[in-house]
């Protein structure tokens, strides 16, 4: 019998595979007031996917990224394009009905086949292979059975395609699992720069590190201000894809969603992988998918969601995939590891459309870790939307929506759990004294009196934070994984010396040394 290697190194620091195997072009920065027709803010998907389509529709688009584009959440993605978005069909059969429960999956599947298409009339390389997705349940779970089983129903019911399996064919030990067949995986940022670069032929422009502040006016046309300088964007329309929307236009964004971060690890197996595409429907989320890496074959396992700032002791996540996954297909190396950030809405449906009826303000938010799908459906939405167009699905995804159920139940118990987090985080003692702290690593100290944040860098230098979230005071915790201060109330990060990583917040922590 072979024994597995169950063990291997994991890398020091994160780095995407995405990021790591493309070469990204770069951009100065906003330096003076531009006028032109829409704004899109945000550089992920869905503002490179509404920026190519808006300019072929003959409109004068420029581009704003607060960082680099690529850089957040679609940067560290596992990739799937598929419809199979794990325990969904059954809920919005009971919460949106039949008719709304298919246009999701209608939606989904026409983006999909969107991105397929789109891939081939540009004849980007960018490693789209068709490939089944299985949801499953693992054997001897029989609660995530029964729900499974009640999801299959919901496929049946809504006439999608699904098969029952009782068995996969990757040596998981499974009770039974959902096979739908012709879904897909390719590279992002291989397409997204094939993409990008079709938006620049076309006459678009791109700003980067040009981070967007939450002031707006609107006059005869929209103007948007820079963050740091105030600089002034005039457009006709504007499009939030910045995955927190940069303009909250009094619909409390904060308090409708919720963050929550996951991880990934590319292992290189020491057994052969069958193929396919696989995602756990139990709480401990398991992924698996494959991807070509200099010329061998690599799985990207995933997973070990939990909400941000309250994963306890970061760099434990990956450890529970590295077991994982060691003891499924072994491990011979783990070149990278990498983890991502996503929102989720109260009713698990994303936020697409027009923020209110006067201000030409769209956004795009909460994808619940199906953005790839979700994401490319936004970008059509909004273009449709923009050009006076009617969509079949806007009201489905209205961000003004409210459905009763879950909706108010999971507003009260999320904003519940905010004013905990807000509480425990002002009475929570110091983890450490300053001069304990070792390089690379972080805690909260006592300094001058007070708990702060502080991080000391591999070369011994200490850096110091007021640890309290510029959104709504929070306070934030350390993610030893990522080396970042993380907010468990609404999801904002910051580097260990205090610039901001992740909205809502938009202003960086204060610098104490």
């Amino acid at each position: 019998m072979d024994i597995k290697q169950t063990t291997a190194s994991l890398p020091q620091f994160p780095k995407s595979l995405w990021r790591d195997t493309v070469d990204l072009p770069s951009f100065s920065p906003l330096t003076e007031d531009i006028t032109t027709d829409v704004a899109v803010v945000g550089g992920g998907i869905t503002g490179i996917t509404a920026a190519y389509l808006l300019v072929n529709a003959g409109y004068q688009v420029v581009l704003l990224e607060a960082g680099e584009l690529l850089a957040g959440t679609t940067g560290f993605t596992s990739a799937k394009l598929t419809t199979q978005h794990g325990l969904i069909y059954h809920d919005l059969l009971q919460h949106f009905g039949e008719e709304q429960a298919r246009m999701y999956h209608r939606s989904n599947h026409e983006a999909m086949e969107w991105v397929i298409r789109t891939a081939e009339e540009l004849k980007l390389s960018c490693g789209i292979k068709r490939e089944p997705a299985y949801l499953y349940a693992d054997a001897g779970d029989d609660k995530t059975l029964k729900q499974l089983e009640k999801e299959y129903e919901a496929y049946q019911q809504l006439g999608l395609a699904g098969e029952w399996q009782d068995n996969i064919s990757i040596p998981l030990m499974a009770g039974g699992a959902i096979k739908v067949a012709d879904q897909a995986r390719f590279h992002p940022l291989q397409y997204l720069k094939g993409l990008l670069q079709a938006f620049l032929d076309k006459g678009g422009v791109v700003y980067e590190h040009t981070m967007i502040g939450e002031k707006v006016q609107q006059k005869d046309l929209l103007t948007l201000f820079t963050e740091q300088d105030e600089l002034k964007i005039h457009c006709r329309h504007a499009v939030s894809a910045s995955h927190f929307p940069f303009y909250d236009g009094g619909a409390l964004y904060f308090s409708r969603l919720h963050a929550e971060r996951s991880y990934c690890l590319a292992i290189e197996p020491e057994t052969p992988f069958e193929g396919g595409m696989y995602l756990s429907a139990g709480q401990t989320t398991r992924s698996l998918r494959a991807v070509e890496w200099e010329g061998r074959e690599l799985i990207i396992v995933g997973g070990d969601n939990h909400k941000t700032g309250q994963g306890i002791c970061t760099f434990g996540h990956y450890e529970n995939l590295e077991k994982f996954a060691g003891e499924l297909l072994g491990i011979k190396s783990i070149p990278y590891r990498w983890s991502t950030q996503d929102l989720i809405t109260l009713d698990r449906v994303p936020y697409i459309g027009k923020i209110s009826g006067e201000e030409e303000i769209y956004i795009a938010t909460g994808f619940r870790k199906w953005g790839m799908t979700n994401g490319t459906l936004a970008a059509q939405m909004i273009c449709d939307q923009i050009q006076g167009k009617e969509h079949s699905c806007s009201e489905l995804y209205d961000p003004s929506r409210l459905k009763a159920n879950p909706g108010i139940k999971n507003f009260i118990v999320q904003n519940l759990n905010v004013a905990k987090e807000l509480v425990s985080g002002k009475l929570e003692p110091a983890d450490k004294k300053k001069q304990e702290l070792q390089p690379d690593e972080g805690a909260v100290v006592k300094h001058d009196g007070k708990r702060v944040g502080a991080y000391r860098d591999p070369e011994g230098a200490l850096h110091l934070v007021d640890r309290t979230c510029t959104h709504m005071g929070c306070e934030c915790e350390w993610n030893d994984a990522e080396r970042s201060w993380d907010c468990p109330c609404h999801g904002s990060r910051y580097s260990y010396s205090g610039e901001v990583l992740e909205g809502p917040a938009t202003v960086p922590l204060t610098k104490l040394l």
